[in-house]
This record gives structure tokens, C-alpha cells and sequence, in this order.
């Protein structure tokens, strides 16, 4: 029996629905394969990911463990090396107790350029502050060129009245000729004088007070020794022990390490007094704070 067409025509809508709702299942199937993949790949990735970041972690954790060896390393040879540094300060010609109470690291509230290197740092009242690091070193200098002469063939000259007493017994322990309230100009370079003599170094405590004395031996091309402060220009001097020299016990302290090293580098049979013979009070003195 022929199927009428209202019959045809619910089969085909029949047949279009099924085919709808096959489509539409796929269409899911394949979306929930499609997300699983996804998550696949998502996953994989962030083990790919979790993988690099543990890897470059690792390589950072490895560079920081050397650096910390390295700097370990560092450490202990700094400590070492201070270590080291300490025990040679602490073969100093005197305490360093002894050299603060001498006031012998400070300086002026003025600088010369020619001064500048020499100085560490100035204090809250201005004055300027030798490097104490120096100090062994300058002095030992200074006595080396020193005892490059004899006790005839130099002069002392301390016009300054605060370095009297300390050159005054430098001067008496080797038979040094001084000068000290006066230097009379022109007795090493005028030859009608008659106190005119021939010297072969002069050493001077002030390049400004004793520049009479400076002054002449530039003429006759005789060298200069010289404490020189921070407010001193160096100009016509030979060889420089820069220091205090406006302090009595300053001064004191120099001339009476310089006696100390002089006398055992020329043999000299000179016993050299404590230190009290050349700074006044001494033993009463304390460091400044």
C-alpha cells in the first residue's frame, strides 16, 4: 500500500532528527576529544614547563653555592690577610698608645696640596688627621736618609720653642750643631761671615719658621730633612717626616725615635734616654679622645 505523503513526509523529518541528534553526538564526542587533548597538551606542557623550571632552579641553586665558595674563599683570605696586616702593626717602633698620646697624627685646620696625600680624614672640629698607617713608615724614612750622614756633617734648626727641649737632647746625644731661638742667615752661604761653616744636610723642623735656614741650604745645594705638618709646602725639601710639628711632644716623639733608629744604623756607642727626656710630663699624658 502506497504511503500517502503527510506519511513520507514524518518519516523524513524523522529520519532529519536522527540524523540531528547522530550529528550533534559526534559533535559532542568529538569536542570531549578534542578538550582531552587540549588537557593532554596543557599538561605535558606544564611538565615541560615544571621541568625547565626545576632545571634552572638547580643551575641557579649550583651558581649560588659557588658564589657563596667563592665568597667564603674571599672571607678567609681577607682574614688572612688582616690577620697578617695586625701582626706587622703590631711591631711598631712604639705603642700606638704612645704615638696618640704624643698627638702626633694631628694636623692644622689648613692642607697644602703638597700635604693632601698624606692626610686620612679631617675631625668634627676641623683638624686634619695623618694616616696613622704612615706613621712607622715615614719615621723610618726619614731616620734611613738620615744616617746616610755624620753628626759633624749636618745642623738641627728648631725655631719653634715647643721643639726646644726635644732638639736640644737630640742635639747633645750625637754632638750635633743646633739652631734654636735664632738661625743666623747666611752662615752657609756667606764665606765673609765668620761663623761662615760648611754642612753637608740641615734638617729642619718647619719649612715656615725655619725657612731662613730652608732658604740658605737651596743656595748651596745642600739637601733638607724636614717634619712637615698639613698647612707646610714642601718646595726646596729634599726628604719629608710628615707629622705634627707644632707640638712639643710631637716633635719629642719623632726626634726621640729618630735617636733610636740613627744611633743603631751608624754603630753610634750612644745610650739613648726614655722617652721622658725628650717630651715634658710625659708619663701624665693621655691619649686625646
Amino acid at each position: 500500500m502506497a504511503k500517502t505523503p503527510k506519511a513520507e513526509l514524518k518519516e523524513a523529518e524523522k529520519a532529519i532528527e536522527k540524523a540531528e541528534k547522530l550529528e550533534e553526538k559526534e559533535e559532542k564526542q568529538l569536542e570531549a576529544k578534542t578538550q582531552k587533548v587540549k588537557e593532554e597538551k596543557e599538561i605535558e606542557l606544564k611538565k615541560e614547563t615544571t621541568a625547565e623550571k626545576k632545571a634552572k632552579l638547580l643551575e641557579k641553586a649550583k651558581a649560588l653555592e659557588k658564589a657563596i665558595d667563592e665568597t667564603e674563599k674571599v672571607s678567609v683570605e681577607k682574614i688572612k690577610i688582616k690577620k697578617e696586616d695586625d701582626e706587622v702593626k703590631k711591631d711598631t717602633l712604639v705603642p700606638m698608645e704612645d704615638y696618640l698620646k704624643s698627638s702626633i697624627h694631628l694636623g692644622t685646620r689648613v692642607i697644602t696640596p703638597d700635604m693632601r696625600s698624606y692626610v686620612y680624614r679631617r675631625r668634627a672640629d676641623g683638624l686634619a688627621v695623618f694616616n696613622t698607617a704612615l706613621l712607622d713608615d715615614k719615621i723610618r724614612e726619614g731616620a734611613d736618609y738620615l744616617a746616610q750622614f755624620a753628626p759633624g756633617d749636618m745642623i738641627l734648626v728648631c725655631k719653634r720653642e715647643a721643639g726646644w727641649k726635644a732638639a736640644d737632647k737630640f742635639a747633645e746625644l750625637f754632638g750635633i750643631r743646633k739652631f734654636t731661638k735664632k738661625y743666623p742667615a747666611g752662615i752657609l752661604t756667606n764665606t765673609n761671615l765668620d761663623n761662615f761653616f760648611e754642612t753637608k744636610l740641615v734638617f729642619i723642623c718647619d719649612p715656615w719658621l725655619d725657612k731662613n735656614a730652608l732658604a740658605d741650604a737651596n743656595k748651596v745645594n745642600v739637601p733638607v730633612l724636614s717634619i712637615c705638618d698639613t698647612n707646610n709646602f714642601t718646595r726646596g725639601v729634599k726628604k719629608i717626616i710628615p707629622r705634627n710639628n707644632k707640638s712639643g711632644k710631637s716633635v719629642g716623639m719623632i726626634l726621640y725615635l729618630l735617636a733610636r733608629i740613627y744611633s743603631e744604623k751608624r754603630n753610634l756607642n750612644v745610650q739613648i734616654p726614655p722617652i721622658q727626656e725628650f717630651i715634658d710630663d710625659w708619663d701624665n699624658l693621655q691619649p686625646p679622645k
